[in-house]
């Protein structure tokens, strides 16, 4: 076999394949037993059919086809390996020549096909960050507090008129041009006033009101079929309650944590809330380090890529997000308050965002030889599994199942390979300080890398963008 390479543009190249009838004989002999264990000829046991005889019964031109059809997957990953093209996703075969008289010319083929772009990675040290600083205030203590009563508090029934802080039991019912849509009903809805977690202008309308009494407003739907239009709701008050709060003291201590004193438990707030500030610390270092390097590079996006991977986003968007709760996209862009033009350029530009940090990572990936060990992809696999709602085993067996065992070890790699460069980076904090990640915060800030790096990985699995051979 003979082949040859030619760039078209920095992301796509055409490989040139001749391949002689000799080395084609493999799958010509593969193609008569296929076709021997398929048909059937009256005195001739089935697999037993001589070759004159098929192409007799069946035409030369169906051995040859199903020869082509063996043989162009075989030479297409020959020549790619032979070239050392890193090829992305699926190629475009054309040109096809030679079906009709293989045993006098053989075969030859093109095949044109997207390629990773030249990255040049820039000097990781001149990346410099500002984050904001680590400071646990009284405020955030007494905050955090106040949440943890929140969870131990109870509701009794009042007889008075609703106020801000209490919850009411309520029935809505949504008119949209005067038509109440299917579903446009809701009974016996826990509202929180002034939680801001149900519809625009409900607090104004249920304040005041009080058991069996109603009032209409005009808000815009967040969700449902009509979602983004406006509608006239009527909500109707069937009950109010009042929460009630245990007292801030030793006893709520012992009640609501393992500590004995109030002191101790305001102590332990102290220092869970520090702990996850360095952990939003580490994640702000790794965007922004992030889009620090990605700004230093530019690179060519292969179109077929950008397109795929645009279309991609917008399927799971409108079928996996939006559809299983009954909305529309263009109900989606209304409460949004976008347009379809503003909503493309914003997916195409996260497409490009996404593509670009897999493509800049893997090249990190590769040039500082960065492995992936065993108990590094079954921690990783762990997490993730955590994240699906699955046991470990039966996410480990649906990652095999699917053979994305390499997606697993890529989301890996590239959480090592940006946690290089932030350590290489200099990172402060607002105050002025130089901030360095000790291991606990690294291990974070990794996590929270990997969380991106699925991201354009799960995406790239979906469209074959994943640097593979076909």
């Amino acid at each position: 076999m003979k082949s040859a390479v030619e760039t078209l543009n920095p992301t796509r190249v055409r490989l040139t394949v001749e391949v002689p009838f000799e080395e084609l004989k493999p799958s010509l002999d593969a193609a008569y037993k296929k076709i021997n264990q398929q048909v059937t000829v009256p005195g001739f046991r089935k697999g037993k059919i001589p070759n004159r005889v098929i192409d007799q019964r069946f035409g030369r031109a169906a051995v040859l086809e199903e020869t082509v059809n063996d043989a162009l997957p075989r030479f297409y990953t020959q020549a790619v390996d032979e070239n050392k093209v890193e090829v992305l996703g699926q190629p475009d075969i054309t040109d096809i020549k030679g079906v009709e008289d293989l045993d006098a010319n053989g075969l030859t083929f093109t095949a044109e096909v997207d390629v990773r772009p030249e990255i040049t990675l820039p000097d990781f040290a001149e990346i410099s960050v500002e984050v904001e600083a680590i400071e646990v205030t009284d405020e955030d203590v007494e905050k955090s507090l106040e949440q943890l009563r929140e969870r131990f508090s109870s509701v009794k029934d009042v007889e008075r008129a609703a106020a801000a802080g209490d919850i009411v039991v309520v029935d809505l019912e949504a008119k949209v041009d005067g038509e109440v849509p299917e579903d446009g009903t809701a009974t016996g809805v826990s509202y929180e006033i002034g939680s801001g977690r149900l519809l625009d202008g409900i607090d104004e309308a249920v304040t005041g009101l009080s058991a069996g009494e109603s009032k209409t407003f005009t808000t815009e739907l967040k969700g449902g079929s009509q979602a983004g239009k406006s509608s006239e709701v009527t909500v109707t008050v069937t009950a109010v309650q009042e929460k009630e709060l245990p007292e801030l003291d030793d006893e709520f201590a012992q009640l609501a944590s393992e500590f004995d004193t109030l002191e101790e438990l305001r102590a332990d707030s102290r220092k869970r809330l520090g702990r996850m500030k360095e952990f939003d610390q580490a994640t702000q270092a790794q965007e922004k380090v992030l889009d620090a390097l990605l700004e230093k590079i530019e690179i060519e996006f292969p179109e077929k890529l950008l397109k795929d991977e645009i279309e991609t986003r917008k399927h799971n968007l409108e079928h996996h997000q939006l559809q299983p709760m009954g909305q529309t996209l263009e109900g989606y862009l209304a409460a949004q308050g976008k347009t379809l033009e503003e909503f493309d350029a914003d997916t195409e530009e996260q497409a490009k965002k996404g593509i670009k940090t897999q493509f800049v990572l893997d090249e990190i990936v590769a040039k500082e030889e960065v492995g992936v060990d065993q108990q590094e992809l079954t921690e990783h696999l762990i997490r993730r599994a955590a994240g699906s709602g699955l046991t470990p085993d039966q996410f480990a067996q649906q990652i095999v199942s699917n053979q994305q065992v390499p997606l697993l070890v890529g989301e890996v790699a590239r959480g090592k390979a940006l946690a290089l460069v932030v350590e290489a980076a200099t990172v402060t904090d607002s105050n002025g300080e130089v901030v360095n990640f000790d291991e606990d915060e690294e291990e974070a800030a990794e996590a929270t890398t990997e969380a991106a790096a699925e991201e354009t990985t799960e995406a790239a699995a979906e469209e074959g963008t994943e640097s593979t051979e076909a």
